[in-house]
């Protein structure tokens, strides 16, 4: 039995995607750059994927370059906007919650000598869009805030924050990483008020490897290296074809269903919810209103590590907040207001729609052993 709750770690790639990455290796194997006819397939093959992409964004297939993954389309849109729009305004606003990749691509910039202001949730651990706005004067050039965080599925307000920012500062450049909302949740970047959107393949059913920056016409970015002319020079290198086409794949089979999925990855959300509120010395860290997709909780009397290889030996895998911190605290649950030694107690489960009712009556099933057996041997 192998019960998988991990999903905002990462997903099983799709038979899509494993279908679309087979055809690429077998028949679309040229180097896109190529001017044969082979080169040309491959090319063809991977634009298809472009607006594969593109229809799920709602956006024009030209404002979306491929890259490695997430880490690589925030450092792009981070560094590569600053650089251009930091000449002369040094002032970069981001959150105390956010990604490291992101938390990492403005430790670069401070390190550059740009004045970086972090704002942080409030006493109720709520982050407000106010306060994101407010921080905004004449001399910043960069704003980013995450949709949803991938630690408790807190949801930013996003479209608010960035709202008010542009029509106070309509020259403010507004990136939005929105790697635990594509296609989990309505993700639109022109409604957002997004200039540059990270999103990432293997969060959705896609290989690892493969990950996508939308960029607003008009946004000028520096590229991370110099090389060849792939993707309009944002991102030289030779594409990978493969794993291109099978993001490509995976988004269209889920682009269809982010409503219906999202309803039945909430049901069971609730449920687990229901059995957790039973339980004596549980404390559920998520908001009511956070993704249905991602649920935090803390065990207090026994260590997420205990437990995760508890629930390991069962079959059972879930984590202890974002997979990139390999088991330490990165700090974030302190944030939305969790304290420290629940913070060391803390499991996050993360669904998608392969999961089954079954699957959370097991997990509580073996909660309960676990503080059955486990608490009084401390």
């Amino acid at each position: 039995m192998m019960i998988y709750l991990d999903s905002a770690a990462t997903t099983k790639p799709s038979a899509g995607c494993i279908a679309a990455m087979t055809e690429a290796m077998a028949n679309h194997w040229g180097n896109p750059s190529s001017l044969h006819k082979i080169g040309l397939n491959a090319q063809l093959c991977m634009e298809h994927a472009r607006k594969q992409l593109a229809a799920a964004l709602d956006c024009e297939a030209s404002a979306l370059t491929f890259t490695s993954g997430a880490t690589e389309s925030s450092h792009l849109a981070i560094r590569g906007a600053a650089a251009v729009y930091g000449r002369r305004r040094r002032r970069v606003i981001t959150t105390t919650v956010e990604h490291a990749s992101v938390r990492g691509a403005f430790d670069l910039l401070e390190e550059q000598g740009f004045e970086v202001v972090r704002i942080a949730p409030d006493a109720d651990g709520i982050l407000r869009a106010e306060t994101v706005a407010a921080a905004v004067d004449e001399n910043t050039c960069l704003v980013s805030m995450m949709l949803v965080n991938n630690e408790t599925g807190s949801v930013l307000p996003v479209q608010r924050a960035f709202a008010m920012i542009a029509r106070e500062h309509r020259d403010v450049i507004k990136h939005c990483d929105a790697v635990q909302g594509f296609l989990k949740l309505p993700v639109n970047p022109q409604k957002l008020g997004a200039d540059l959107l990270t999103v990432s393949g293997h969060k959705v059913h896609a290989c690892k490897g493969v990950g996508a920056l939308y960029h607003k016409k008009g946004i000028r970015l520096k590229p991370l290296w110099k090389g060849g002319e792939q993707e309009g020079t944002l991102r030289p290198g030779t594409e990978s074809v493969p794993l291109i086409a099978g993001f490509g794949a995976a988004v269209q089979e889920l682009r269809g269903t982010v409503a219906e999925r999202a309803a039945y990855v909430g049901s069971l959300r609730s449920a687990l919810i229901g059995q957790l509120s039973s339980m004596p010395d549980v404390r559920i860290n998520s908001p009511a209103d956070g993704s249905p997709y991602i649920l935090s909780f803390s065990v207090k009397g026994l260590r997420s590590e205990t437990m995760l290889h508890f629930l390991s030996e069962k079959g059972i895998s879930v984590s202890s907040g974002s997979a990139c911190s390999k088991g330490k605290q990165s700090g974030v649950l302190e944030q939305f207001g969790v304290k420290p030694d629940l913070a060391d107690s803390t499991l996050r489960v993360s669904f998608c729609a392969d999961n089954r009712p079954e699957d959370i009556t097991v997990l509580c099933e073996a909660l309960r052993e676990a503080q059955a057996r486990l608490v009084h041997k401390r």
